[in-house]
């Protein structure tokens, strides 16, 4: 777990020397996997322009998966570039990062928020600050009139969320909550296999993402994990993954999706966020089935892989009539699962991520451990899926609606309201603008 801890603890970006700032400009153009003369074609695809919020660790993650060319994953039709990046610490930050995730030299930087969302070049933000940021910043994007996607958790509370969708649909923006997760091809397959009835129908789904990390000799009482001012504990960060596989299997392959029921138990820790915290949804009845159950679970304290090498077995169980799809953590970067049926079948499968491959010189990663050289950290699938949905013309995700998101923070605000967590108001609050 030693890479896990580092990604909470690190204060600085850990960059290998062929991704640092000393890059030579003609190093940083997009990475084709094969060779590409100049053509009228490549003049026609789609490119989408980012802006980057926020250069923290995740920001980084995010936009170095930009970098290498689509084709490297067999997307013809779109492109990406970052084309500006705002730090609230200061205009040399943001063009630190500019640097670090191979950026035009053209790419702007900018020491505040307010100046990047003014800038005319940018299509797209990526929100990237802690949950406790997000409905303000997302906000003043909108406001803006800039299209965005959030990282996860979307906000800290249900009505915030809620109040960010109307704004969007008010600005006719497109809008969406970055789980990456839910656009990998394995969760497309795990999907598409619960839709075609292979394994009947579900009526169990058990996922968990819990990493020990010991708090109390790991964290501070500042850091974003542990601090009520920063929307932290276990739920907001790492439940939320265990939330999206109860969900993506037990409501979004239903026609008409029902809210669940929750009943919820949760432990704290000494600065009054969650430490572990255990959830059961009830679905409502369909035709195909009764009612079915989904049980999340996540901590700080267990770990789903205590010897991070895969033999502690799945962290996702989807369980039907006729068999069981196993999902294998992490649960937020799952490259292996497992059909078993009851007829004696079983298929495991593997699903690596793509990139411009080996002795490609670009590497990615997240907290200071790096997938193996030329592999993608996979959240280019989810900025796929926003060009994708703008030159469609569409307003939302295609694999988690907004109204999808929104059940979603209703059933964590439940959580906390039967648990007794709040944060503090001046980061709960719907008020706009507020200074945090």
């Amino acid at each position: 777990m030693a890479w896990f801890v580092r990604q909470f603890t690190r204060s600085s970006p850990v960059v290998p020397k062929h991704f640092s700032s000393l890059t030579p400009p003609s190093l940083r153009a997009p990475f084709y996997c094969t060779p590409r003369p100049y053509s009228s074609t490549t003049m026609s695809k789609f490119t989408l322009r980012w802006g980057i919020l926020a250069t923290g660790g995740i920001a980084e993650a995010f936009a170095r998966d930009l970098w290498p060319n689509p084709e490297c994953r067999g997307v013809k039709d779109i492109e990406h570039t970052v084309v500006a990046a705002a730090s609230s610490s200061s205009a040399d930050r943001a063009n630190a990062f500019l640097k670090e995730v191979r950026a035009a030299d053209s790419a702007k930087a900018y020491g505040s928020y307010k100046e990047l969302v003014a800038d005319p070049n940018v299509d797209i933000i990526y929100v990237a600050t802690p949950h406790s940021h997000h409905y303000q910043n997302v906000m003043l994007c909108l406001e803006a009139g800039k299209n965005v996607l959030c990282e996860k958790a979307f906000t800290t509370n249900a009505k915030q969320t809620e109040l960010l969708i109307k704004k969007a649909k008010e600005k006719n923006l497109f809008l969406m909550e970055a789980v990456w997760t839910r656009y990998f091809p394995l969760s497309i397959y795990v999907r598409d296999t619960i839709k075609s009835g292979k394994i009947g129908p579900v009526s169990r789904t058990y996922a968990d993402l819990s990493m020990s990390m010991s708090p109390e000799t790991t964290f501070d009482n500042k850091h974003r994990m542990v601090n009520p001012d920063l929307a932290g504990g276990a739920l907001l960060d790492l439940g939320i993954y265990a939330l999206t596989w109860v969900f993506q299997t037990l409501y979004t392959t239903q026609n008409n999706p029902k809210p669940p029921t929750v009943m919820s138990a949760m432990r704290k820790y000494s600065t009054g966020v969650d430490e572990q915290t255990s959830m059961l949804l009830s679905f409502p009845p369909t035709d195909a089935r009764g009612e079915a159950h989904g049980i999340a679970t996540t901590g700080m304290r267990t770990a789903a892989d205590p010897e991070g090498n895969g033999k502690a077995g799945p962290s996702i169980r989807i369980q039907g009539e006729k068999g069981e799809i196993q999902v294998f953590h992490p649960a937020y970067r799952p490259t292996r699962t497992k059909l078993i049926l009851t007829d004696g079948t079983v298929e495991e499968k593997n699903w690596p991520q793509p990139g411009p491959g080996k002795d490609s010189g670009w590497k990615n990663g997240f907290g200071g451990s790096f997938q193996p050289d030329g592999e993608g950290h996979g959240m280019f699938w989810e900025a796929d899926e926003c060009a994708h949905a703008l030159k469609e013309g569409r307003k939302e995700g295609k694999y988690e609606s907004l109204d999808e998101s929104l059940v979603i923070m209703k059933v964590m605000d439940e959580v906390r309201r039967q648990n007794g967590m709040t944060y503090p108001q001046k980061i709960e609050t719907t008020d706009y603008p507020v200074e945090l």
